[in-house]
């Protein structure tokens, strides 16, 4: 399935989509979505980018994959991003940890929308998803970081849409076997947070194309 960035506005724009349910498909089933009331305090805040742009005439989109030998998420696929540093805003910490861990700065970055914040239970942050455009008639060019990233991972976003990209596998979490949901992407298995952020994005466009291919149906 091809897809454009006049697609991805749309989808972003949507009304009356169900986010919650988009997300589930790809978080395990024991995943709580939601804070639990009864936990003290409050979420520690967090922003990520999920970062767009052209190759080939064709959208792409940009995944890192951690280091083995960090603290916390090693080896992990994710985007980029990370804590929020008052007094900025959630996208000013999505950009800033952009340009940190793959050198890519705020003025070729173009605003499209957000997706649905997610609660993540381990770390106890909500994570707020910002989705851009990098704005420039050049091939943007990463450079990790070397203290944290270790692989820069650009993927078409047609990758995505195709269904055969869904796989599940078997894992411990928690001291309990559960079946656990993944995306393939280029040779990673891109799971957890950053999938079901992704399943929301995916779910969106599938609509919009429905949409496009019979614009009288009702969704």
């Amino acid at each position: 399935m091809s897809v454009t960035i006049q697609q991805v506005k749309a989808a972003l724009e949507l009304v009356d989509f169900d986010a919650e349910t988009a997300q589930r498909k790809m978080a395990p089933i024991s995943r709580a979505i939601y804070r639990p009331a009864e936990k003290r305090g409050q979420a520690r805040l967090g922003g990520v980018l999920v970062l767009l742009f052209c190759k080939e005439r064709t959208p792409y989109l940009l995944l890192t994959r951690r280091r083995d030998d960090l603290p916390a998420h090693a080896g992990q696929v994710s985007f980029p991003g990370g804590r929020n540093e008052a007094p900025e805003s959630l996208w000013e910490t999505a950009v800033r940890e952009t340009e940190e861990e793959v050198g890519i700065d705020s003025p070729n970055l173009h605003y499209l929308g957000t997706l649905t914040p997610i609660y993540v239970p381990p770390s106890d942050y909500e994570v707020h998803p910002f989705v851009a455009w990098y704005n420039s008639d050049s091939l943007p060019v990463f450079t990790p970081a070397p203290r944290e990233v270790a692989e820069i991972i650009e993927t078409p976003l047609s990758v995505l849409l195709d269904p055969a990209s869904r796989v599940e596998e078997r894992r411990d979490i928690g001291g309990q076997q559960l079946m656990v949901p993944y995306f393939a992407v280029e040779g990673h298995k891109v799971w957890g947070a950053t999938a079901v952020m992704l399943s929301e994005l995916v779910e969106r466009l599938r609509v919009i194309h429905r949409r496009d291919q019979d614009p009288n149906a009702a969704f």
